[in-house]
């Protein structure tokens, strides 16, 4: 089987998938109830993007982002110390053999959507698309 350039192998199982959705709508949840007890981590506004899962399922690595970008590392620090209680939120939902150990990092979608559009403002890059859409 060839390799795809974008991926190393083939992608996430729609298993992976529908439990990555999962945790991440649980940890949407308690994050905005303030159900953890830590007054720090409450009083934060924090957007969980997306949740990956390895494939067996015991790793789940949460891609969030607080509200306005600022204070990633503090969000990051929070979370990880809180990640036994949200660790134990998650598996009072999920039905799953292991409860997932829950891993935290800075979501960089936006960044990403922020310098394509940036780059796609530039002249030259107007000019160049412009000239393949011509020929």
């Amino acid at each position: 089987m060839a390799k795809n350039k974008f991926h190393d192998g083939p992608g996430p199982s729609q298993r992976q998938l529908r439990v990555g959705e999962l945790i991440r709508r649980t940890l949407s949840d308690v994050l905005a109830r303030g159900d953890i007890h830590d007054p720090e981590l409450n009083r934060m506004s924090i957007t969980v993007g997306e949740v990956r899962t390895s494939p067996d399922l015991r790793i789940a690595t949460a891609y969030v982002l607080p509200l306005g970008g600022d204070g990633r590392d503090e969000v990051i620090k929070l979370l990880a110390r809180n990640k036994g209680e949200l660790r134990r939120a998650v598996s009072k939902k999920l039905a799953l053999k292991f409860a997932p150990d829950l891993r935290f990092q800075i979501d960089e979608t936006f960044d990403r959507m922020d310098e394509t559009r940036r780059m796609l403002e530039q002249e030259t890059v107007k000019e160049d698309v412009q000239r393949d859409a011509d020929e």
